[in-house]
C-alpha cells in the first residue's frame, strides 16, 4: 500500500508526514532500535525553493545543511571537514577518514566521471531525454554481506536521482530506500533540492517539481518523545541558488576554499570576519557563506561574534533558523 503526501513547500509535507507517522501504533525491529514505519510514500513538494524545515522541533541545523551542501557540490568525502559543522556525524557515519558513502563524491566523481555536470550537457543537447539518472548506491559496495551484515557504516539511504525538463522546468524525482523523518528527511530535502535548483540555473530554465520516494519513511521508537512541531508563521526562503554553471562552480569552490581554511588553520575572530564576506554579486551566495562562518565563530568564540557575523545575513529565514538552533 502506498502512501502520497503532497504540499507547496518542504516544511508543509515534514509536518504531514510527522502528523502520519504519530498516528502509527505498530513498532517494528530494525538494525538500530524499534521504529514506526511509512512504506512506499511518495512525496511532492510544489515548489522546491521553499526547501527549509523550520518547524522541526528539535531545529534543524541550519549551518551545518549549507555546510554539507558545500561539501556534497564539490564532490567531497573527507570527514575532518564536514566534521567540524556536525560532531556526531561520525556516531552515524563511522570514524574514518573519509565517508564511504558521501553523496557529492558518489554524484561527482565515484563512477568515473562527474554526473551532475554530464546531465548539464545531455540536457543542453537533448531537452527531451528520459535518460538522465543520477546513480548513488553502488552494488559492488554497498550491498550487505552474504549473512546480512552492512559493508560499512556510511550505506548511502538515497539510491538515484532521476531528471527530466518538462514545459522548461526541471523535474527531479529522488529515490530513497530509508528515511529518517527526524534526522535524515529534513537535510534529504535540502540537498536534493538545492542541486534541482543548482542545475536548473545552469540550463537557465526554471525549477519544477521536487519527488521524494521514500521506501522505508520511519520514525524511531527513541525519538517518538522528541519530535515536534513547532508553530510558526510561514516562512519565505529569499533566496535563489540559480546562477550560470562558471558562476556556479567559482563561488562552490571559493566557499568550500573557506571551509578548509577555518578547519586547518588557526583563525583568529578577524578572520573570521573576513572570511564571512564572500563579497559576491550574488546575496544567495554571500548569506550562505555567513551562517557557515557563524557557526565556526559561535564554536571557536562564542555567542557575540557569531551573532555580529549573522547580521550581516539579509535571508531573514536563514537568521530566524540560526536563531532557533542556537537557543536550542
Amino acid at each position: 500500500m502506498s502512501e502520497y503526501i503532497i504540499g507547496n513547500t518542504a516544511n508543509d509535507v515534514w509536518i504531514k508526514a510527522v502528523k502520519q507517522l504519530d498516528n502509527i501504533d505498530e513498532l517494528l525491529p530494525c538494525r538500530t532500535g524499534k521504529m514506526y514505519e511509512i512504506p512506499h510514500t511518495f512525496i511532492t513538494i510544489n515548489n522546491p525553493i521553499q526547501k527549509w524545515i523550520y518547524s522541526r522541533i528539535p531545529p534543524i541545523s541550519i549551518s551545518f545543511a549549507l555546510a554539507e551542501l558545500v561539501w556534497i557540490v564539490n564532490g567531497k568525502s573527507e570527514s575532518k571537514i564536514i566534521n567540524f559543522w556536525n560532531n556526531k556525524l561520525s556516531l552515524f557515519s563511522g570514524d574514518s577518514e573519509y565517508y564511504h558513502g558521501a553523496y557529492g563524491d558518489r554524484i561527482r566523481q565515484h563512477f568515473g566521471f562527474d554526473q551532475l555536470e554530464r546531465a548539464y550537457y545531455a540536457f543542453i543537447n537533448n531537452p527531451d531525454t528520459r535518460q538522465v539518472v543520477i546513480q548513488i548506491y553502488d552494488t559492488c559496495i554497498d550491498f550487505p554481506t552474504e549473512k546480512g551484515e552492512p559493508r560499512d557504516a556510511d550505506i548511502p539511504c538515497n539510491i538515484c536521482s532521476i531528471l527530466k525538463i518538462r514545459n522548461n522546468k526541471l523535474e527531479w524525482s529522488q529515490i530513497m530506500r530509508s528515511n529518517d523523518i527526524l534526522l535524515g528527511t529534513p537535510y534529504n530535502f535540502i540537498q536534493y533540492t538545492s542541486l534541482q535548483e543548482i542545475l536548473a540555473g545552469w540550463l537557465n530554465i526554471e525549477v519544477g517539481t521536487y519527488n521524494h520516494y521514500s521506501d522505508s519513511l520511519h520514525l524511531y521508537e527513541r525519538d517518538k518523545k522528541r519530535i515536534n512541531i513547532g508553530i510558526l508563521d510561514n516562512m519565505i526562503n529569499s533566496d535563489t541558488l540559480s546562477v550560470s554553471k562558471d558562476v556556479s562552480d567559482t563561488l562552490f569552490k571559493e566557499m568550500y576554499r573557506r571551509m578548509e581554511l577555518i578547519v586547518n588553520s588557526d583563525v583568529s575572530e578577524e578572520d573570521l570576519i573576513k572570511l564571512a564576506n564572500l563579497n559576491s554579486e550574488y546575496e544567495a551566495y554571500n548569506n550562505i557563506m555567513i551562517i557557515i562562518v557563524a557557526y565556526a565563530a559561535r564554536k571557536l568564540y562564542g555567542n557575540n561574534l557569531s551573532n555580529k557575523i549573522v547580521e550581516l545575513c539579509t535571508n531573514n529565514l536563514y537568521k530566524v533558523m540560526w536563531k532557533s538552533w542556537s537557543i536550542r
